[in-house]
């Protein structure tokens, strides 16, 4: 069983950055690949990026390429999204996930476990 906990959310201005963090608890947090998704109001949720177990691959959706990297340490237990150059179509709850299986899927059923979510809101 892995709990995760997503911070750094909050309100910035277009054109401004965040840093979102999410921990994990438990161990093997190195068995896991981690993704982030969003899901803004009235939409479904979506793949944002994900990482692998050790953070030699990543994958990132278009709509976020060239703004958005995801990274993690192992050591902390933390997966890291950090978002630049952010949009007001950006705006969006953000999910933090883990999957057991070392491949990176952007299906929302691909992945095991689920954090709460932080919001992120982008003003024009």
């Amino acid at each position: 069983q892995v709990q995760l906990v997503e911070s750094g959310g909050g309100l910035v201005q277009a054109g401004g950055s965040l840093r979102l963090s999410c921990t994990a608890s438990g161990r093997a947090f190195s068995s896991y690949v981690m993704g982030w998704f969003r899901q803004a109001p009235g939409k479904e949720r979506v793949f944002v990026a994900a990482i692998s177990y050790f953070g030699g691959g990543t994958k990132s959706a278009d709509s976020v390429k060239g703004r958005f990297t995801i990274s993690r340490d192992n050591a902390k237990n933390t997966v890291y999204l950090q978002m630049n150059s952010l949009k007001p179509e950006d705006t969006a709850v953000y999910y933090c996930a883990a999957r057991r299986r070392n491949d990176m899927v952007v299906g929302v059923t691909g992945y095991d476990y689920w954090g709460r979510g932080t919001q992120v809101t982008v003003s024009s």
